[in-house]
């Protein structure tokens, strides 16, 4: 089980960086006291599997004594855990600010008399587990996109499209458009089953439908040049920071062109690697 320990100074953004990595399937716990850790480590790994991949947050307020934070470390490393410490930082001056901005109270300065004197401190508390941190990430002027490609470059292991979940879904234009939609695509210039006696009552979710949706020329060119799209757009989506992405095909009524086309799409998306699903919204409708 792999461990990684959160800490840093208050307001560089440390809970950014726990929800980004629930994105990633971590286990994330915020404010974790340091005697708890070993003992929430061995329920982790009792669970054989369940948490593969945890991150524990903890801040100033939890360390009253440093060697006793790096005690508890290498208690959880004696019980097998791979563990690892990311430090986040910023610099006094982005932290000061993003106090005033938030109108939060720095925990070395409940009552507001000192902030940049409360920071100061704060980053020689801390100076210990910064050295020992295997990982530093400055937040000053940093996006959000940026440090979420920090982060999947850190702990994704080179495979940054599993960050993404997509939902391929296919509808009906007579049905009304998805509001959820990202991207849209009308496939009404395909020929219509509808028209084919023996395919009116039929789905695109069955060969016979899906050997004559893709028949023609034009829906084998569009399937290839939509594949060779989403090959070049979804890493630009990654890392501008997407998370989720909804692709919607749309025919007439949502019982055949669009369901092959989308079920298709979903195929290809799956032997690529992507968390995919695929939806018919429309395809027992009438």
């Amino acid at each position: 089980m792999d461990i990684v320990i959160i800490s840093g100074l208050s307001g560089a953004g440390k809970s950014r960086v726990a929800a980004v990595l629930e994105d990633m399937d971590f286990y994330c716990v915020d404010n974790m006291p340091v005697a708890m850790m070993p003992k929430f480590a061995e329920l982790c790994l009792a669970t054989q599997g369940r948490y593969e991949r945890v991150a524990l947050v903890t801040d100033v307020r939890a360390l009253e004594n440093i060697a006793d934070l790096f005690e508890k470390l290498d208690e959880i490393r004696g019980i097998g855990c791979v563990l690892s410490i990311l430090f986040i930082e910023a610099d006094v001056e982005t932290i000061v600010r993003r106090y005033k901005e938030t109108r939060r109270r720095h925990p070395l300065d409940p009552a507001g008399h000192n902030l940049e004197e409360a920071v100061k401190k704060e980053k020689e508390i801390l100076s210990l587990v910064r050295e020992q941190a295997n990982e530093i990430i400055d937040t000053t002027g940093q996006t959000l996109s940026k440090l979420q490609r920090r982060l999947f470059k850190l702990f994704m292991d080179g495979q940054d499209h599993k960050a993404m979940n997509v939902t391929v879904k296919s509808f009906g234009f007579k049905h009304g458009m998805p509001i959820e939609t990202d991207l849209l695509f009308d496939v009404r210039f395909i020929p219509n089953p509808f028209y084919i006696p023996e395919l009116r009552h039929r789905t695109g979710l069955e060969d016979i439908v899906k050997d004559y949706v893709f028949g023609f020329e034009q829906s084998n060119e569009f399937f290839k040049r939509f594949c060779d799209m989403l090959d070049f757009i979804l890493p630009h989506y990654i890392e501008e920071g997407r998370r989720y992405l909804v692709i919607c095909f749309g025919c007439t009524g949502g019982r055949h062109r669009s369901p092959a086309v989308a079920h298709a799409i979903y195929e290809y998306l799956s032997e690529q690697g992507y968390p995919v699903d695929c939806i018919h919204r429309d395809i027992d409708k009438d």
